[in-house]
């Protein structure tokens, strides 16, 4: 996955935060940076002296810049007429859009000879627009979108309206971002963070950004201004199409412990009451392993059972639970995922890759 950060010079951190924030996302495996050009709270003399610093930094890791710019944007660069040569002369690789832009613009752009990425608004594109953009014979090949972020609370977006907005931009093969806020510090002038679905405002960021991977997203970004080491880990760490659930480890047994580590499929022919992996039985023989009993309980949701050497033929099936169901005694509880992680059961559709990560 093509995830990111999001850099805004002039507004909160020091230039020397923001050099060490790309750095660590670098390390990381973070391959893009975004940054807006037009925050009206921004210290413009600040943001023009800390600007090619940035940029100089990025292309020494070979990072994608995206921006998001207006018309207005170009006098703040110095830039006296609007070309995107004079953009990836700076180090701009990829622009998104905002107002002041038309469709024929927009499309014309597409075409451009420098390699420079056009970027739509998800939030706001309509199919009205992509169809006239087709008309206009736009470059879909140099164009992909990124959602919207909310400062304010309460006006962050829905699932709903995210899936409808990604399936829409999919149908026409382009990739679509969004964002999630940072716990640790967040951006100026509101810092109630900057998400783009509202129920990930004061969500780990973590869970956050793995609900927008379930959902389809194909990047995510960190939209607040400093985010810690281990949120940039975490977000460095995803897959594309894997949904991967937070779950606590419930069992010593070291065959148990190996086949918990491993990818696993949803069966194509979904069960009624739980989630079967594919290919657990035939890892567990790969392995020349034999289950025993073990903490036979109770199964409520969530929970990641194997079954063990009484199951027969069985033995080694992986399933995680969507209706709770009584102690069997052919049946280990292996491990139980985290209450606040359980929506994300519903995403494990039939092929959905999934995996666990155990708390240590």
């Amino acid at each position: 996955m093509e995830n990111g950060i999001s850099v805004y010079p002039g507004l909160d951190n020091t230039l020397e935060e923001n050099l060490a924030l790309i750095d660590y996302a670098h390390h990381c495996g973070i391959r893009r940076i975004f940054t807006s050009l037009h925050i009206p709270e921004t210290n413009y003399t600040a943001l023009k002296a800390e600007l090619a610093e940035i940029l100089r930094a990025a292309r020494q890791y070979d990072m994608e810049v995206i921006s998001d710019i207006s018309p207005a944007t170009m006098g703040l660069l110095g830039i006296r007429e609007f070309s995107p040569s004079a953009f990836r002369m700076l180090g701009i690789s990829t622009l998104r859009l905002d107002y002041g832009f038309g469709l024929e613009e927009m499309a014309e752009l597409t075409h451009n000879r420098q390699g420079i990425r056009i970027q739509l608004n998800a939030s706001t594109i309509t199919g009205r627009m992509l169809s006239a953009l087709m008309e206009l014979k736009a470059n879909f090949h140099q164009i992909d979108a990124l959602h919207n972020f909310y400062p304010r609370t309460g006006t962050g977006i829905s699932e709903e309206f995210l899936v409808r907005k990604t399936l829409m931009l999919h149908k026409l093969g382009i990739k679509v971002g969004a964002f999630v806020p940072s716990q640790n510090r967040r951006r100026s002038p509101l810092k109630d963070g900057l998400p783009t679905m509202e129920d990930h405002r004061n969500e780990p960021t973590s869970l956050g950004a793995r609900h927008l991977v379930a959902l389809g997203i194909d990047s995510v970004f960190i939209a607040d201004s400093l985010p810690s080491h281990e949120e940039l880990e975490q977000v460095g760490e995803l897959q594309d199409d894997l949904v991967v659930l937070q779950a606590r480890l419930l069992t010593q047994n070291v065959f148990q412990q190996k086949l918990l580590q491993h990818t696993f499929t949803a069966r194509p022919d979904e069960a009624r009451d739980a989630i079967r992996a594919t290919e657990s039985r035939t890892l567990l023989k790969e392995m020349d392993g034999i289950i025993q009993p073990d903490n036979t309980i109770v199964r409520p949701i969530g929970a990641i059972t194997i079954d063990n050497k009484d199951y027969q033929r069985y033995m080694g099936e992986l399933q995680i639970l969507r209706t709770p169901q009584d102690a069997d005694p052919r049946t280990n509880v292996a491990a139980i995922v985290d209450e606040s992680e359980v929506n994300l059961l519903q995403y494990i559709t039939p092929g959905r890759k999934f995996s666990f990560r155990f708390h240590e």
